[in-house]
């Protein structure tokens, strides 16, 4: 067994097709099956079952997949721990983020991170949060950006901020010449959402109380894919909705037809952190990523400390 012969394994598993498997080692599929059958023999399992049709894992292969991942991640830490001594940032961080993050923090980021890390490239993905995950642990993703818990304690979550939430609703909606909005307020209105699996649409509705009431009325089933695509629903005078802090720096900020108001409600927030396997040797490169975030944050956010506690941050003036 060698650690050649676990890298086409976990391919295999991981494509379900041996050709496939083969592209992404970079050798041909006899050399492929030859060294799975070697491994099978040297382990005294089958792995998989293979016809001429398809290609399934064992259930002995699916439990020997974790083991195999990880004895990989390990050999993988000790060449990244010599190279990263030299220097943590010569090679790319892959780094995810929700799209109702993304658009938003990124462009505060990007430019400082330039003028203070040149060596540092950023590979970035916009997914939800579960597809963040999941790559995250297949190690297509270094770390991400998430707004909701995780419970894995093969991840490490650093809480980075709190994000308050602000309503926006149609410039002629009654609400705008209420002084304050109430928990009251939130709880009669008719709110737009985006689609499933967005975890602000879960959010929203937490801290709007829906989920104690049935969704109701003609825009029940009126999502949107995007924030700004909602927001222009709210324009256009389809109802409200609740905008993340960082948000408010988006474009549909120009359009003159909603307008945002400020809760001050204690719950109605959403926290954001980073998140990265235990096992990633580059803690360096996170860390560097993390200071630019915390340095470059607007004031209608609340940064954090490492347990969570708000703090106050020097930031630096924008150019």
């Amino acid at each position: 067994m060698n650690l050649r012969d676990l890298r086409y394994f976990v391919a295999i598993a991981e494509t379900l097709h041996f050709g496939k498997a083969a592209e992404r080692c970079f050798v041909s599929q006899p050399t492929l099956s030859g060294q799975l059958r070697k491994l099978e023999e040297s382990l005294g399992v089958t792995l998989f079952e293979r016809t001429s049709k398809s290609v399934t894992i064992t259930p002995i292969g699916t439990s020997l997949l974790a083991h195999a991942r990880r004895t990989l991640e390990e050999a993988d830490a000790l060449t990244e721990a010599a190279r990263t001594h030299r220097d943590p940032l010569a090679d790319p961080l892959r780094l995810g983020a929700l799209p109702t993050i993304s658009p938003y923090l990124m462009p505060l980021i990007l430019r400082p991170l330039r003028e203070r890390h040149p060596q540092l490239r950023l590979v970035l993905s916009e997914e939800l949060t579960q597809q963040l995950l999941e790559r995250l642990d297949k190690h297509e993703l270094d770390a991400a950006l998430i707004a909701t818990p995780v419970d894995d304690p093969d991840l490490v979550a650093r809480p980075l901020f709190d994000e308050p939430f602000w309503l926006a609703h149609p410039s002629n909606h009654p609400l705008y010449t209420k002084e304050s909005i109430t928990r009251a307020d939130l709880e009669s209105l008719d709110v737009l959402m985006l689609a499933g699996g967005h975890c602000l649409a879960d959010q929203v509705r937490e801290v709007c109380r829906l989920a104690e009431r049935k969704s109701e009325g003609a825009m029940a089933d009126l999502r949107a894919a995007s924030l700004e695509t909602l927001l222009q629903l709210v324009g256009a005078g389809f109802g409200c909705t609740l905008v993340p802090a960082l948000a408010m720096r988006g474009t549909w900020m120009t359009d003159a037809g909603v307008v945002v108001r400020k809760l001050d409600l204690p719950d109605a927030y959403r926290r954001v952190s980073l998140v990265w396997r235990r096992t990633f040797p580059r803690a360096a490169a996170l860390e560097v990523v993390m200071e630019a975030i915390l340095a470059n944050l607007p004031n209608t956010v609340r940064p954090l400390d490492r347990e969570g506690n708000p703090v106050a941050v020097t930031r630096r003036p924008r150019r």
